[in-house]
């Protein structure tokens, strides 16, 4: 595939998995089922936020940003390596991990800062 059919590929799976994941998570703050998210207990947790500052219509549209990226990168970059699939699932399931890792930890110091216990 070309650069040119990569990058279309790769805009295409963003915006789609984008828009369908931010449609979703607003359709669970309408029903106030947000907090069940496991995006956002583990943010809660894990950097421990106070639910009563987080601003959840900000939030939804970092985390839908943030999936989006990573499965469209993932499946990207997947489908240019010339191996088997067993080692192309293999390269994508160690690469997804890294990356949700590195960008929900990145984001995560981010609103530590923003909404985090120590800014009464």
């Amino acid at each position: 595939m070309s650069i040119k059919g990569q990058i279309i590929f790769f805009v295409v799976i963003f915006l789609s998995v984008f828009i369908i994941y931010r449609i979703n998570l607003k359709r669970k703050i309408k029903k106030g089922k947000i907090k069940e998210n496991i995006e956002i207990i583990y943010l809660e947790t894990k950097f421990k936020l106070k639910a009563k500052k987080i601003v959840y219509a900000q939030i939804i549209t970092w985390i839908a940003l943030i999936n989006a990226f990573i499965i469209a990168f993932v499946s990207s970059f997947v489908a240019l390596i010339p191996l088997n699939l067993i080692f192309q699932l293999l390269i994508g399931f160690v690469l997804l991990f890294a990356l949700i890792y590195a960008l929900y930890e990145i984001y995560g110091r981010h609103l530590k800062k923003k909404w985090g216990t120590k800014n009464e």
